[in-house]
C-alpha cells in the first residue's frame, strides 16, 4: 500500500512538472527535452527540476 502512494504521489507530481514545462515561454525541443528527463529520471529528476531548474530552464534553452 505504501509503495503505490509513493508511485501515485511520483505520478501527480510528475505530470504536474511537465505541465508546468510546456507552459513556460522557450521553444519547442527545449520543451520536449525538459518534459523527457523529468519522466525519465523519476525522483531524481523531479527534486532537480523543483530545487534548482524551474527557474532556470527558460535561460537555458533560449
Amino acid at each position: 500500500m505504501l509503495s503505490f502512494l509513493i508511485w501515485l504521489v511520483g505520478t501527480i507530481l510528475a505530470i504536474k512538472a511537465v505541465l508546468e514545462i510546456l507552459k513556460m515561454p522557450m521553444g519547442t525541443v527545449g520543451k520536449v527535452v525538459s518534459a523527457v528527463l523529468v519522466l525519465c529520471t523519476s525522483w531524481i529528476g523531479l527534486a532537480v527540476y523543483y530545487f534548482y531548474a524551474k527557474d532556470k530552464l527558460v535561460e537555458w534553452f533560449k
